[in-house]
């Protein structure tokens, strides 16, 4: 008798703690949730701090990177503004995310980084307040990024590129070594480039 009142304790146990946990993450607002998403169902601050759904991107191509001023690969600003004036004008977009998580890469204000990105790169493209895109408090955007947008794996370095189709799926995945202006990254560019 007293077994069958622990097994009948330990079961009810057992379903009040996952009906808990069901109900802490069905609690995730629909704007930050990752199941069924695309990238243009996500919200994020801009470097001045203003919410921006990226949805306003939507119908565009753009490259997703996640950046830092103080990395051998910051260089590539340069040529990640060049991508976007050469391709601006057929529906593409650079979105660049400033994150901390390498060695301190990044440690300066969302105001230092966007006076650097413009003093230093004359950048023009959308620049993103500063976020994390991996660990504990990494941002919905890069959680869905690295876990359901079909090229799973963390962010291993500074200036990884997404590149996104016009309909807010991912359809490539470059590593920081891929320079933004490599026939690697472009070939695949033109291919996604909304029609005209």
């Amino acid at each position: 008798m007293k077994i069958l009142t622990i097994v009948a304790i330990v079961m009810l146990l057992a379903v009040f703690l996952s009906s808990k946990v069901f109900a802490q993450a069905s609690a995730v607002p629909v704007s930050t949730s990752v199941t069924g998403q695309n990238v243009y169902s996500f919200v994020m601050n801009n470097i001045d701090g203003e919410s921006v759904s990226l949805n306003q991107y939507e119908g565009k191509a753009v490259l997703i990177v996640n950046t830092a001023s103080k990395c051998g690969f910051t260089p590539q600003y340069a040529g990640l503004e060049k991508l976007y004036q050469q391709y601006k004008d057929r529906g593409f977009e650079v979105l660049a995310f400033p994150a901390n998580n390498f060695m301190s890469q990044e440690p300066g204000t969302d105001q230092e980084i966007k006076s650097f990105c413009q003093l230093k790169y004359k950048t023009t493209f959308p620049v993103f307040a500063k976020s994390s895109v991996k660990g504990g408090d990494i941002t919905p955007l890069y959680q869905y990024l690295t876990t359901e947008a079909g090229f799973n794996g963390p962010i291993k370095w500074n200036f990884n590129k997404f590149l996104v189709g016009p309909d807010g799926n991912v359809v490539a995945r470059y590593d920081s070594g891929v320079d933004p202006l490599s026939a690697e990254l472009t070939a695949q560019l033109e291919k996604v480039l909304p029609q005209e």
